[in-house]
């Protein structure tokens, strides 16, 4: 379903060193199958498109169901992999502006508890006010600050418009299956709720209901979604061969280009419907990566409309920079360039082509340019952007993210640095318990 050519790689590596990778890709794909590497409690990702059961499925359709007959918009609160995986397949899937449309199939999706914006959350609010809409709460611990705010403010609204009994049928949570304060909120109101696993992590969770819920509210088949993350589990499996196996490959890749000086990847799409998947892949490879001093900076460019902006840096600024390219095989429509007679924008010359062929060459023109002025290329190929092959492109990066880590020597697995700011933030806020570390704080300003 996916293929990955790394041959506009070769030239600034060698295809003999990619290939030297073999073996320490084999000791860490076995440390992944066999729990014996570092945050090895947290591998609950591996093989989980294939352990998804019938029955599991079959409950998160009929509470995709409740809330699609009885919301016009419902709230995905989250922050993070609690909100970045259904994001990305979300905006990848959708029709890009049936969000203005009088008659919709499926409730809007809006997103909250990703930011402290206040002008953002009243906005949000105000847009509410009148509308029949529902919550899918996402919180392990149910404190993470930036969900539980915007949860207070969405839980109150929803009641006070809605009523309790309606609020609680159109709250869903998402959350820890014994403790925490929103597992507390979810058994005292009596919401539905589905369990974030253990042994799963926020940015590994897009498969689990933390992206499934979300995804299958929005009108998506996650069905086809699970089956294209199957598909490729076993095309990145351990008994895979190394030369065949694209997650080995890239993680192989990825890593000689940061041993010879590439230190920043740059995940381009030319497709405005991938944002969201890039965004989530920076979340991914950031927060597995980007420790002890060590990591490959991920970021990001959307095609061709950053070529605009960022191109000029891209084709001639410091050579420490490699470029993976998404590529959507075939576009979902038709839509041809017509004729004009009086030709005054030069483009005749396209007439009858179809702008995705148009894309296609912008495509290729800039991989040649960006090659030629010092930037190494991997493609990524994709079919096209339907379920399948987001489910097997998600699964991708997270197996190849896994290998590469443990490449790296850290542990993918965890992020202690994400807890630094939180403390200090707490101390500032004065916080109970954050008594000592406020006079610190305070101290330094």
């Amino acid at each position: 379903m996916i293929t990955l050519n790394i041959e506009k790689t070769l030239g600034f590596i060698s295809k003999e060193n990619v290939q030297a990778y073999e073996n320490r890709v084999k000791d860490a794909m076995d440390a992944l199958e066999n729990g014996t590497g570092k945050g090895n409690d947290f591998l609950g990702w591996l093989h989980l498109p294939s352990s998804i059961t019938a029955e599991h499925i079959a409950e998160l359709k009929a509470a995709a169901q409740t809330l699609r007959e009885n919301c016009d918009v419902v709230v995905v609160a989250g922050i993070g992999g609690s909100y970045l995986g259904a994001r990305a397949v979300i905006e990848a899937l959708s029709n890009s502006f049936a969000w203005l449309q009088e008659k919709k199939d499926s409730p809007v999706i809006l997103y909250a508890g990703h930011n402290i914006g206040e002008d953002y959350l009243y906005e949000l609010t105000e847009y509410l006010k009148g509308k029949k809409f529902g919550v899918i709460n996402i919180s392990k611990s149910g404190t993470t600050t930036e969900t539980a705010l915007a949860f207070r403010l969405l839980k109150k609204q929803c009641e006070d418009q809605r009523g309790k009994d309606v609020a609680r049928k159109v709250i869903v949570a998402i959350t820890d299956a014994k403790k925490g304060a929103a597992r507390i909120t979810a058994d005292k109101e009596g919401y539905k709720s589905f369990i974030i696993p253990d042994n799963v992590g926020g940015r590994f969770s897009v498969l689990t209901p933390v992206g499934l819920l979300p995804i299958a509210v929005a009108g998506f088949d996650i069905e086809k979604l699970i089956s294209g993350a199957v598909s490729m589990e076993k095309a990145c499996g351990k008994d895979v061969p190394f030369a065949e196996n694209p997650a080995a490959i890239y993680a192989a890749t990825r890593n000689e280009l940061y041993k010879n000086g590439k230190k920043i990847e740059i995940l381009v799409n030319f497709n405005p419907k991938l944002h969201y998947v890039s965004e989530w892949w920076k979340q991914l490879y950031g927060e597995s990566e980007g420790k002890e001093h060590k990591g490959i900076f991920p970021a990001s460019v959307d095609f061709t409309t950053d070529l605009h902006s960022m191109g000029q840096w891209i084709q001639e600024g410091e050579r420490t920079i490699y470029e993976t390219v998404i590529s959507v095989a075939h576009a979902n429509y038709s839509l041809q360039v017509p004729s004009d007679g009086e030709n005054l924008d030069g483009l005749n010359f396209l007439a009858g082509k179809h702008v995705d062929e148009v894309n296609k060459m912008a495509e290729l023109g800039t991989q040649l340019a960006h090659v030629d002025g010092g930037v190494p290329n991997m493609r990524i190929v994709i079919p096209a952007l339907n379920e399948e092959s987001i489910g097997a492109l998600l699964y991708f990066f997270e197996k190849a993210c896994g290998i590469s880590g443990y490449l790296l020597g850290v542990n993918p697995f965890n992020q202690p640095g994400v807890e630094a700011y939180k403390k200090n933030m707490f101390a500032l806020l004065d916080k109970p318990g954050y008594e000592e570390e406020s006079k610190a704080i305070r101290a330094r300003l």
